[in-house]
């Protein structure tokens, strides 16, 4: 659903380009608190993941750039995967915290002002803005690290499934809206075993190469992020298969 979603704010925002249309818009904000993070993070990387599950191994972190725009692409497989990516991944391996893109009814209420001060960021389906696609942008252009996971939705089972093009076309957007980036996707595959995790399973995460977005940013966005995401999708069943 996210990635349908980047696909009408992308499509959106060449119609209102070539036709020079304003538009008025709800800014999309979210910010990393020092002290909510500070507290969150090691309590769920210290006690909550460790007392939950059996094992958590990750395999690969010396593919994680530590500084540049990075955008993670974790196949998605449990809501366990918003703690899981951020002990893989996270200031505590990369001293870098990461920026999610969820689904607005994600930013309701307590749970939403977690999301929102942890680097949250809602995009809303059924209207979707072009001030989130800006803002996305600007996030890349600041350099920073954005989780999206390409699959789109949660399969609990253990293949790769086929990969949804927002995530492309959204970092191609990025690359060419800002000239020589340097954005890195990097592939990762979260496997729990069992794949319902309960308390006591395991856990592992593959993490693979970066793919360079600006190898892909000549010629048509269109054919690029089609090209872009069968590589991004080819990498995925490598280290998922490993």
């Amino acid at each position: 659903m996210i990635q349908k979603t980047i696909m009408l704010i992308l499509d959106s925002h060449q119609s209102s380009a070539k036709m020079s249309i304003p538009t008025k818009e709800t800014p999309t904000n979210s910010d990393v608190s020092p002290w909510l993070a500070s507290l969150v993070y090691p309590l769920g990387r210290y006690f909550v993941l460790p007392f939950y599950f059996k094992s958590l191994e990750v395999i690969g972190q010396e593919h994680l750039p530590k500084q540049g725009p990075v955008i993670l692409a974790p196949t998605h497989r449990s809501r366990w995967d918003a703690l899981i990516v951020p002990f893989a991944t996270g200031r505590h391996v990369t001293g870098r915290d990461l920026r999610f893109m969820v689904t607005v009814d994600e930013m309701k209420g307590l749970q939403g002002w977690f999301i929102r001060h942890l680097g949250g960021f809602a995009v809303n389906q059924k209207h979707p803005t072009i001030a989130t696609l800006r803002y996305g942008l600007e996030l890349l252009h600041q350099g920073e690290m954005l989780v999206i996971f390409p699959e789109g939705n949660i399969f609990q089972d253990h293949q790769v499934h086929p990969l949804k093009p927002g995530l492309a076309r959204l970092a191609l957007q990025a690359e060419t809206s800002y000239h020589n980036l340097g954005i890195k996707i990097v592939p990762m595959s979260l496997h729990y075993d069992p794949i319902i995790p309960h308390q006591g399973a395991r856990v592992q995460v593959r993490i693979g190469s970066p793919l360079s977005v600006l190898d892909y940013s000549q010629g048509s966005i269109k054919k690029n992020a089609q090209s872009l995401m069968q590589d991004l999708e080819f990498a995925l069943h490598q280290i998922d298969q490993q």
